[in-house]
């Protein structure tokens, strides 16, 4: 990286600018393999394709690393020269940066024959320390930027990884949040409607009972007691409208809006997390047996979250191999069953490390479904049965 701030485009213009100006001094100077005998316009030739290379390092890695292949040969002929093999080098290093990784394996193989290759005809035909030089100079050249590009993607892959597990433990822990704020904005409207409310029914309903009463005992209207009374029960039936509109808030009103997912959606889920766990040898695959039809929406939901949360504690604890993920839709049931590597050991202490399990097994228990989940055959299995339509605890 260069030590300005400059775009990926401006970048590679000033490694290029940077590489040929390098180059011409150094032929203006003679700087160059066998300056006696080769003029310095015909070593200027690779250098000026080499810094045009440059320019498409990014864009073009392939290509670009196969051309300069031809002109790294072209510059041996036509004469050494440093700048043009310190701009092939980071071709090469381009290539496997910004290519694809059958373009680094490519290139390890071609780099190690090329150094085999070189250094046996330097020794067939030289000395054993010109062979040792040559294999020294070529694993330089087409090994080391290979290696080094390789190491930066490895790290640049994992950080990759990793931002995105936090994104997603970040997007669970939300979840959690709004479930947690739901779930007591339902039980502070449970509170008020249960106690707070009956209360201010049974004042206003005594206040009345007390104004009929003296009505009855043919009391003065002016009567202190009578205009208490009145008070009473006018702040108590205002008081209890005020409760209900404050409760039908807490139930609805006052809830920031979100699209529930659908288990529509499952295909969008295990992509992201295959592009997740690519770089821990994990891959996903989905399978759904029968139609889903017509599925009530906690039903839903559970399900998707269940699944949801089965990927994200693959992605953090599972070994290397295929994560498998099957739904069968039945008449009266559905049945998820979730599959992963099983490495024995503890987990990475991530936030809400724990609770995923007891969250899964609460969602299913609260629709009156069941859930298991532990290792089994060298595997992690993760089971989970909802019934089509909802049943809350007590009901057959």
């Amino acid at each position: 990286m260069l030590p300005f701030d400059l775009s990926p485009r401006q970048e590679d213009r000033a490694i290029a600018v940077s590489g040929l100006l390098g180059g011409l001094l150094l032929i203006a100077f003679g700087a160059y393999e066998r300056s006696d005998h080769i003029p310095g316009w015909l070593v200027a030739l690779p250098l000026l394709a080499t810094a045009v290379l440059e320019l498409f390092r990014r864009s073009r890695p392939v290509l670009t690393a196969s051309l300069g292949g031809l002109v790294f040969v072209g510059t041996v002929f036509a004469g050494s020269l440093v700048a043009t093999m310190l701009m092939y080098t980071d071709l090469l290093y381009a290539a496997v940066l910004y290519g694809t990784p059958r373009m680094s394996r490519v290139l390890h193989l071609t780099g190690i024959g090329s150094t085999v290759v070189l250094a046996t005809l330097a020794m067939l035909y030289g000395s054993v320390s010109s062979g040792l030089l040559v294999a020294v100079l070529c694993a330089l050249i087409f090994l080391g930027p290979v290696w080094t590009a390789d190491l930066v993607r490895k790290h640049r892959d994992q950080a990759e990884t990793e931002r995105l597990r936090a994104e997603q433990t970040a997007l669970l822990a939300e979840f959690d949040r709004r479930g947690a704020v739901v779930a007591e904005r339902a039980r502070m409207a449970r509170e008020l409607h249960d106690v707070v409310a009956n209360h201010l029914s049974a004042i206003a309903i005594h206040a009345t009972g007390a104004q009929s009463l003296a009505r009855r005992q043919d009391r003065d209207p002016a009567d202190p007691l009578l205009a208490a009374m009145t008070v009473i029960r006018e702040n108590s039936v205002q008081g209890l409208t005020e409760m209900r509109r404050m409760i039908g808030l807490l139930r609805a009103g006052d809830q920031e809006p979100f699209a529930a997912p659908r288990l529509e959606a499952l295909d969008s889920l295990l992509a992201q997390a295959a592009t997740s766990g690519r770089s821990a040898g994990l891959d996903f695959d989905l399978v759904q047996d029968g139609s889903a039809g017509e599925l009530s929406a906690p039903v839903e939901l559970a399900a998707y979250r269940i699944v949801q949360e089965s990927l994200t504690n693959a992605l953090k604890h599972a070994a290397p191999g295929s994560v498998r993920v099957r739904l069968a839709y039945g008449e009266q049931e559905v049945a998820i069953a979730v599959e992963s590597p099983y490495r024995p050991g503890e987990g990475r202490s991530l936030p809400g490390a724990r609770a995923g399990l007891v969250g899964m097994a609460e969602r299913a228990g609260l629709l009156g479904g069941s859930f298991t989940a532990g290792p089994e055959e060298g595997r992690w299995r993760v089971r989970a049965t909802l019934p089509r339509e909802p049943r809350t605890k007590g009901t057959s």
